[in-house]
């Protein structure tokens, strides 16, 4: 077995230091460091995919039905994410971009509602939509990420 300790800044790690491991003898120290970072990444795209696209609920037993199911799932979290991104990028082109799907899906309702509520109450969309203070309404209640 190949132990690698990473050691990082404080503030990065309450301890400054990770242990990671692997059974394969013949790999590289930044391999596993690079395979640790992908597996994270994967996690989180199972668990946004799960939580908020219905990768968990579908009720089929057919292997062409469910495959279809995984697919248009993994599709929505990836067309979030670019709809995210693009949206991102406008707005702030020199930060680096950061996702959260509840964010997204919190941002998304609220700008959803409040178009709801122009058009139901027939108010003049554009003097609202162009208001200063539209984007902090469509952010209520999300998490800064």
């Amino acid at each position: 077995m190949v132990s690698v300790l990473v050691l990082q800044p404080p503030c990065t790690s309450p301890t400054g230091q990770i242990l990671l491991f692997s059974t394969n003898i013949n790999i590289d120290a930044k391999d596993i460091l690079t395979f640790y970072k992908s597996r994270f990444q994967i996690e989180f795209i199972f668990r946004d995919a799960k939580q908020f696209t219905g990768l968990d609920d579908c009720q089929a037993h057919h292997l062409t039905k469910l495959d279809f199911h995984f697919n248009v799932c993994l599709l929505t979290l990836n067309l979030a994410k670019l709809q995210a991104w693009q949206s991102y990028q406008s707005s702030h082109p020199e930060h680096i971009f950061g996702f959260s799907m509840p964010s997204y899906k919190g941002t998304t309702l609220n700008r959803y509602l409040l178009e709801r509520f122009i058009s139901l109450l027939d108010l003049e969309p554009t003097l609202i939509k162009f208001y200063p203070n539209f984007h902090k309404l469509c952010a209520y209640g999300v998490i800064a990420s």
